[in-house]
């Protein structure tokens, strides 16, 4: 199987299905360059690098894949160290296993690893991840904030990203932990920045046009802020409901698209 053009990242909402249809990491397996593709598993941001690793790998070696190896950097150090870059060199895709993004951001951000990541992308690498692996790719990504509740001006704490993806922010689990209120929020204090929200076993595929494909069984939720005309974000009392007019929100299932830098959707033929 020839590796898939021009897909530079798979941005995966958690949850993806690991024994049924699998189209998710089938997909990652196809736009790594298939049965010959290299993957490297990146565990940083899990309490559990053995088992999640192990579990990540033998999927991949099931799906047909040669190549498959489990790296946990756990410090600064070695994330600057040669020998991990060496172990990075040669692979066709790079896998973010969920957890906690603030491990990823704050153990890989700036270091060696960070910065073949970037160049890497542009040699063809792919980089995927899942849940907190999905959250760090954005430029600022979401550390926490209240799940099911009305938008307000305090729910939401969030950092810098590694900025795989300019442009965006992305929640995860999205539907699934009704998290519409927070990215809701994040939109209100960055409106030129486009919100995406990822449901479980549900992904994006960008390539190097920033076109974003969406693929599983849930869907994307996009908002657009950069026609809001009011919002009380910066006012007093942060724990007042978040106002917030104007906003624009696509919502996309499998086989429809979006152009990050158009901030317009892509309806494609076969899915009218």
């Amino acid at each position: 199987m020839e590796k898939m053009e021009n897909v530079e990242l798979i941005i995966i909402g958690g949850g993806e299905d690991k024994k049924a249809d699998q189209e998710i990491l089938k997909e990652v397996v196809h736009s790594a360059g298939g049965e010959s593709a290299k993957i490297a598993i990146v565990t940083t941001a899990t309490n559990y690098p053995l088992e999640v690793g192990e579990e990540y790998r033998k999927i991949f070696y099931d799906l047909g894949v040669d190549e498959v190896q489990t790296i946990n950097i756990t410090n600064r150090k070695d994330a600057n160290r040669k020998q991990t870059i060496k172990v990075l060199e040669g692979v066709d895709c790079i896998f973010f296993v969920g957890g906690d993004q603030l491990r990823i951001s704050s153990i890989l951000g700036g270091t060696e690893v960070h910065n073949y990541m970037k160049k890497a992308i542009k040699n063809g690498v792919v980089i995927a991840g899942t849940s907190a692996g999905a959250s760090m790719m954005s430029e600022i990504m979401v550390v926490e904030g209240a799940d099911e509740e009305a938008p307000r001006k305090c729910t939401l704490k969030m950092a810098p990203g590694m900025g795989l993806l300019e442009g965006a922010i992305i929640d995860q689990h999205f539907n699934q932990r009704g998290r519409i209120g927070r990215l809701l929020a994040a939109v209100a204090q960055n409106p030129h920045i486009l919100g995406l929200g990822i449901d479980e076993d549900t992904a994006i595929t960008v390539n190097d046009q920033r076109e974003i494909s969406v693929i599983g069984s849930g869907v994307v939720t996009v908002v657009d802020g950069l026609q809001v005309n009011y919002t009380n974000i910066s006012e007093k009392y942060p724990d007042e409901p978040l106002a917030i007019t104007n906003v624009k929100v696509d919502i996309l299932p499998s086989g429809y698209g979006y152009h990050i830098g158009n901030r317009r959707a892509i309806i494609r033929e076969n899915t009218q």
